[in-house]
């Protein structure tokens, strides 16, 4: 599983980026070679993409981005699905947790928004403010010169000012407030349930909820009364179970999309916890 926002940080000959701390923002074409991609990051993402359609695969649902889309990408995994029938360039801007949390405590009139669930992906207003403001990205991608520091700083607090502001992003506002607010242990419990279908080491699981692993160990132990292997392949087998049964995927893609790194792992341990294979279970979809 690539980690995107690592990939992008060791090659800044491929991908046009701007740095200010442990945030980036890259603008960059699209060549994958593979219709499919896994990948995860250690923090969020605004995504507004400039040119072309890709899609979003979450464990919760799939989210279609065409040019013009804005949206909000929660730190975690995914599996980008690439089209290629036209150039894919959108720009990137990953902020991690702390940033947006300074940002908005920073703001003149606090934002409350009452709490809900919210998916991995937030579609954004896309309106005027929006706009502008990636359009007056571009100047600093193209003129071939590094930006001063303060002036990127500026820029990743003015698109959060601008989000923060629309009240027509709800879910986004909602999301805003439960970083500051939310409880460690309801966090542990979104970056899990979140996560469990993606192929990702503890160590991953550990960053994506801000402990080291000995403490993400611990914490987990004492909210899920198991350990992190135990429940994830609990979580893993149920969903692909249900995937087998109500969907007419094939037991490799299932696999694939269960968090199983290949189909015989997948077939040994779905044998054991149920006692069959999972092609025995498989049915055809009702119409």
């Amino acid at each position: 599983m690539i980690n995107i926002y690592n990939k992008k940080l060791e090659n800044p000959d491929f991908y046009r980026q701007f740095r200010c701390g442990d945030s980036l923002m890259a603008l960059y074409n699209c060549p994958l070679k593979s219709k499919y991609q896994d990948a995860w990051s250690q923090h969020n993402y605004i995504v507004y993409v400039m040119e072309g359609r890709k899609m979003w695969h979450t464990a919760h649902g799939s989210y279609e981005l065409n040019e013009g889309s804005c949206v909000f990408v929660r730190k975690g995994a995914c599996i980008m699905e690439q089209f290629f029938d036209a150039t894919f360039c959108l720009v990137m801007f990953f902020v991690p947790d702390d940033f947006i949390c300074d940002v908005l405590k920073s703001k003149e009139s606090p934002i409350y928004k009452p709490g809900k669930k919210y998916e991995p992906v937030i579609e954004l207003e896309s309106d005027a403010a929006v706009h502008a403001f990636y359009q007056s990205m571009m100047p600093m991608f193209s003129n071939g010169q590094e930006p001063d520091r303060s002036l990127i700083e500026l820029k990743f607090k003015e698109l959060i000012l601008i989000i923060a502001g629309n009240s027509g992003n709800a879910e986004m506002l909602s999301y805003f407030c439960s970083l500051m607010n939310e409880p460690q242990a309801v966090s542990l419990q979104r970056v899990m349930d979140s996560n469990y279908s993606f192929n990702l080491k503890l160590e991953e699981f550990a960053q994506l909820s801000n402990r080291s692993l000995s403490a993400f160990k611990r914490d987990f132990q004492k909210q899920f009364y198991t350990t992190p292997g135990k429940w994830l392949l609990e979580k893993r087998l149920s969903h692909a179970k249900n995937l087998l049964i109500n969907t007419d995927k094939t037991v490799s893609e299932v696999a694939f999309e269960s968090g199983f790194e290949n189909p015989s792992h997948f077939g040994r341990a779905f044998r054991q916890r149920f006692g069959t294979t999972p092609a025995s279970i498989k049915q055809p979809v009702l119409a």
